[in-house]
């Protein structure tokens, strides 16, 4: 197709001129961006790495742009001009998800793997969301257990939500008294701070990758400012028709859809591991196991960290993200059972559990609970959650029974429900109106955003975007395995090639 899948008609573009102009509903023009100053980008957390090449400097956002000349913000962005002259056609924007997630080094991360054929069409642009990492980041000043249990609120012995309840009220209350300002930290606040990057950068359009939660924040981008954008990709995403507690119901399918990955590596395996000789019986195996640890938690040799059901359960969805992951998850299984059991876990097991516990240095200026800070300024903040406290208590007891791996803790009450203030404005809509410039990749099995919401994101873009499923496990779809789908992220970047119709990659 070429450069053909940018052209639009007449009708099409005078919908996404409309949509542009209504994109700051009840808002004030803003001012045009000041050119970027690129210089020494922020330290590092000790152990880390960044691409000698990259540049970093700051751009000036109103804190709410209802109010334009009001207080200001700064978000802090990154390059790496890896474009060739008369090669270039122009900047790849890059984000992570989380929610919460930091983005400065993402382009050193994306250099790694991306061909010469993208890299030399494109400068990589990085950067923090506001509130994040280097972006004015924000605190509840939640502790790390508090920041744990809030992203991953699994209920307590026998489905009982009580201890949940009492957790979610303390961390609205923390949040409230310190942070006042997150209602003005939301998905749609940071779309509009990606147009003024556009306006830094000096350039027509931008081009995106978004991973995870940044496919939504992608999708309500291309939904306010539809003109401005180039090329699309969208990479393990979520339904934007589902934001946010019916989006977290997925992850009960999505559990069910993984776990038989690491299953099936645990079943075979069995002579050393001992958890089931199918991966039916493993699945038992993991259910009671996680079920024992709720009514009597055991501790790790040579720490003073308590494991009961809920971390045992947050600790195999991470791993499930990835498989290289999947084998050492296996290992952590048999040592927490060992554990239950009374017995030393081997060598090899402890180790596992060791490494799946500790904790991620801190990068100099950003505080601990940053991440869930601001997953709950996005979570919180762009829609409005049931403040009925029996209405969750109903949804987890039908979960358990139905979802047993997930145990509840999708529908479970967040901090959410008691938030003191109600989001700014309404969700924005993710419509068809714009060009045909969107690649939605999905895996088959992807526990954090699963199939369903893959097809979701296809359906509300419409005849905007394609969908490119690859047949394989985890959260990332490029670079890990399926050449099919490589080939058609590669294509559509470096030619504007998207497939003439949905494409199921089995290889």
């Amino acid at each position: 197709m070429g450069d053909t899948i940018r052209v639009r008609t007449a009708i099409a573009g005078a919908l996404a001129a409309i949509a542009t102009a209504g994109a700051l509903v009840g808002a004030q023009p803003t001012k045009a961006a000041t050119p970027i100053t690129w210089g020494k980008c922020p330290p590092l957390a000790q152990g880390a790495e960044r691409d000698p090449r990259q540049t970093c400097g700051t751009v000036e956002v109103p804190l709410d742009y209802r109010r334009p000349g009001g207080e200001t913000i700064k978000i802090a962005v990154s390059r790496i001009a890896t474009a060739k002259p008369g090669r270039k056609r122009g900047v790849l924007l890059l984000n992570p998800g989380g929610p919460g997630l930091p983005g400065l080094d993402m382009p050193g991360q994306m250099a790694r793997t991306l061909p010469k054929s993208v890299l030399d069409a494109y400068d990589l642009i990085g950067f923090d969301p506001r509130g994040i990492g280097h972006s004015n980041p924000m605190s509840c000043g939640l502790s790390g257990a508090e920041s744990l249990s809030t992203l991953f609120p699994y209920p307590g012995p026998g489905g009982a939500i009580e201890p949940s309840v009492a957790a979610a009220r303390k961390v609205a209350e923390q949040c409230a008294a310190n942070a006042p300002k997150l209602r003005y930290f939301t998905s749609a606040n940071t779309a509009r701070d990606i147009e003024r990057i556009r306006q830094a950068l000096g350039v027509r359009k931008i081009s995106y990758w978004g991973q995870s939660f940044g496919t939504y924040l992608g999708a309500v981008y291309a939904s306010l400012y539809p003109g401005h954008t180039d090329r699309i990709v969208l990479e393990g995403n979520v339904d934007p028709r589902k934001i946010w507690s019916g989006m977290l119901d997925t992850w009960n399918q999505g559990m069910n859809d993984r776990f038989p990955d690491a299953a099936r590596i645990a079943a075979a395996d069995h002579a050393t591991l001992g958890l089931g000789r199918t991966a039916g019986k493993v699945t038992k195996t993991f259910i009671a196991l996680a079920d024992r640890l709720d009514a009597k938690p055991v501790t790790v040799p040579g720490t003073q960290v308590a494991i009961n059901g809920g971390l045992l359960r947050a600790v195999t969805y991470q791993m499930l993200l990835h498989d290289e992951t999947l084998a050492p998850l296996t290992r952590i299984w048999k040592a927490v059972s060992d554990l239950s059991a009374g017995k030393a876990p081997s060598k090899e097991g402890a180790a596992a559990l060791q490494q799946a516990l500790a904790g991620t240095p801190a990068t100099p200026g950003v505080p601990e609970d940053n991440q869930v800070t601001m997953a709950l300024a996005m979570l919180c903040g762009d829609t409005s959650w049931s403040r009925d406290v029996g209405s969750y208590a109903k949804a987890v007891k039908a979960a358990r029974a139905k979802y047993p791996l997930s145990a509840g803790m999708p529908g479970n009450i967040r901090a959410c429900a008691f938030w003191p203030e109600k989001p700014i404005e309404p969700t924005v809509k993710v419509t068809s109106q714009g060009p045909r410039n969107v690649l939605v990749l999905q895996n088959r099995r992807d526990n954090a955003t699963p199939w369903a919401a893959g097809k979701g994101m296809r359906k509300a873009f419409g005849h905007r975007a394609v969908l490119v499923g690859a047949d394989q496990g985890g959260h990332y779809v490029y670079g890990t395995g399926s050449s099919c789908a490589d080939r058609a992220t590669v294509a559509f970047l470096a030619k504007g090639e998207l497939p003439a119709r949905d494409l199921y990659c089995r290889s």
